[in-house]
């Protein structure tokens, strides 16, 4: 399949950038794909471009999200009709399209949490950042410079998505471990957990943290079942590294990816490349590396 390779909707911390790289790790071929915090899935979008699995297993622990890709894939043609009406009313709404957007904030934290509302939240609040309160409500606020996606872009997205997907996916809104003991030999998991150091603070960016023992063990039960998996876990800017690097008990290597210039650094007057952490089970990492563009095993490190 040719073309632009779609996104649905901006969403801080997706993979869409980095998804052309992190698929030169993967098998040609294999069963299933989980994607146990998928965000909008955009490695499981890239993926399924590219005809890798069978079968694809969305999941996040954050219901609202699965709701929209799964309406996404499975009635494209629902929810771009109700996005768009969503979209177009902030226009003729009384108080404007500021109050607009606090309006169906305000209605997606007492129930309405939607599809479209979630939708149409992300793609009006600032940097496309969800975030909660320790009340357990949606409090990122709207970015006032943009009306968020064009309907007719989204539109484009939607459909192109479920095109790739549709008849091949399933969703669900669980912890992670539990779709990790559904994994088999021959699936590969990827893992895009929260970042460390941002679950615990006063706005959450994640509807919940993750404990890096807790992680690293679960990764361990992959290892002793033999499953495959390719993990984004932490990084590196400016020789400092971010987050603390898996345990070396683990069967994987890791990787550097190169994630572009830090924009953080450029506002401060620095040009700096930021590179993303990619551990790779041995399984995967021993078939894949001879395929892989030649900059991109320089900077690899045994784990």
């Amino acid at each position: 399949m040719n073309g632009k390779t779609p996104h649905i909707v901006q969403y801080q911390g997706s993979k869409r950038v980095l998804a052309p790289q992190i698929i030169q790790y993967m098998p040609n071929k294999f069963n299933r794909l989980f994607e146990p915090f998928s965000g909008m899935a955009a490695v499981t979008i890239a993926t399924a471009k590219q005809n890798r699995a069978t079968q694809y297993h969305i999941n996040d622990i954050n219901e609202p999200v699965v709701r929209i890709l799964e309406m996404a894939i499975n009635n494209p043609s629902m929810l771009v009709d109700r996005y768009t009406k969503l979209w177009n009313n902030q226009f003729s709404y009384t108080g404007g399209h500021i109050e607009h957007f606090f309006n169906v904030r305000n209605r997606f934290n007492n129930g309405e949490q939607t599809a479209e509302n979630m939708l149409y939240l992300i793609a009006r609040c600032v940097k496309g950042s969800v975030r909660y309160g320790k009340n357990g409500n949606f409090n990122q606020s709207l970015d006032k410079r943009r009306h968020g996606t064009n309907p007719q872009n989204m539109s484009e997205n939607i459909y192109a998505s479920s095109k790739i997907l549709k008849g091949k996916a399933i969703f669900s809104s669980f912890d992670y471990r539990t779709v990790l003991k559904t994994a088999k030999q021959g699936d590969l998991v990827y893992l895009d957990p929260p970042y460390q150091g941002v679950t615990n603070a006063k706005d959450n960016r994640y509807i919940c943290g993750l404990g890096y023992e807790e992680f690293s063990e679960s990764i361990a039960c992959l290892d002793e079942k033999g499953i495959d998996y390719i993990i984004s876990y932490d990084g590196e800017c400016d020789g400092k590294i971010y987050g603390r690097r898996l345990p070396d008990t683990l069967n994987c290597t890791q990787y550097l990816l190169n994630a572009g210039v830090s924009t953080q650094a450029t506002l401060l007057g620095r040009r700096s490349t930021t590179f993303e952490a990619l551990y790779v089970s041995n399984g995967i990492a021993k078939t894949v590396k001879s395929s892989l563009p030649h900059q991109m095993t320089l900077i690899e490190s045994a784990i």
